[in-house]
């Protein structure tokens, strides 16, 4: 369903550059305080990553990946998604997120991602000149969504996340192609019993029928959530994938002036 609390994302290169990070509170639209972790390199990229978690909502495995993509020069925010209902304060291992995940909506959701992106925007003086976001599980569904038009981002990258119709009928990426217009890179495992692989198919052939730029990943035998460095019998896929956010990062991002 998504990472464990003692996941680690297993990154394998050598930072180009030094980091510092910070627990950062944000503010959305309807005044509501949510907690981030933001990274921030020495040597701007002109990318800046909103982080989005799975279902958890931000945890200790998303605050080392921000480290990480600020490591490659990439300004990173990870966010939360429990402002409302949990509030900003420390949690422990046992916090019950799924009674809090239930009372998340679309427009919450939306809410704290735009006000992350803003904040990426304005951050050193307009130094991350192109937002991207990056999900995982739940938050891969999030960043395939979020490349709406609405959101104005230069890409959206999504692992393992659900593409159709969730149990409470709310529609998926798969359903909403045609509001979809950001480049699009997808990660998906094979053997990834959540999400069917005719789902995955039929988003592939969705985009490149509504002229959606885009990249589909399948790596055969790989589980939900194989992006974990305790997953040492998918370290090539982890390895692969990683480089493959890197490089698509790169190449939409604006240079630097």
């Amino acid at each position: 369903m998504c990472f464990d609390t003692d996941s680690t994302p297993p990154i394998f290169d050598q930072p180009i550059c030094a980091s510092t990070a910070t627990p950062l509170q944000l503010v959305s639209a309807d005044d509501t305080h949510f907690e981030t972790f933001l990274a921030q390199p020495s040597v701007p990229s002109g990318a800046g990553i909103v982080i989005l978690p799975d279902m958890r909502g931000l945890s200790n495995f998303y605050e080392q990946l921000a480290i990480r993509l600020a490591e490659q020069g990439h300004a990173a925010l990870a966010i939360d998604y429990f402002g409302r209902t949990a509030g900003t304060g420390p949690r422990q291992q046992d916090f019950p997120f799924l009674q809090h995940i239930m009372q998340v909506t679309a427009k919450t959701i939306g809410e704290d991602i735009a006000a992350a992106i803003e904040y990426l925007r304005t951050l050193g003086g307009g130094n991350c000149h192109s937002v991207m976001a990056l999900g995982f599980c739940f938050g891969g569904r999030q960043a395939f969504l979020a490349s709406a038009p609405r959101f104005n981002l230069a890409g959206a990258i999504g692992f393992y996340g659900a593409l159709s119709f969730y149990p409470n009928g709310a529609p998926g990426p798969l359903q909403r192609v045609g509001k979809l217009r950001a480049p699009i890179l997808g990660i998906f495992g094979g053997a990834d019993t959540g999400i069917p692989s005719s789902d995955v198919t039929a988003f592939e052939s969705a985009l490149t029928a509504a002229h959606v730029e885009h990249e589909i990943i399948t790596y055969p035998g790989a589980p939900h959530s194989f992006f974990d460095i305790k997953y040492r019998e998918h370290a090539s896929a982890c390895v692969d994938a990683w480089q493959r956010v890197l490089t698509f990062i790169s190449a939409h991002a604006t240079p630097q002036n």
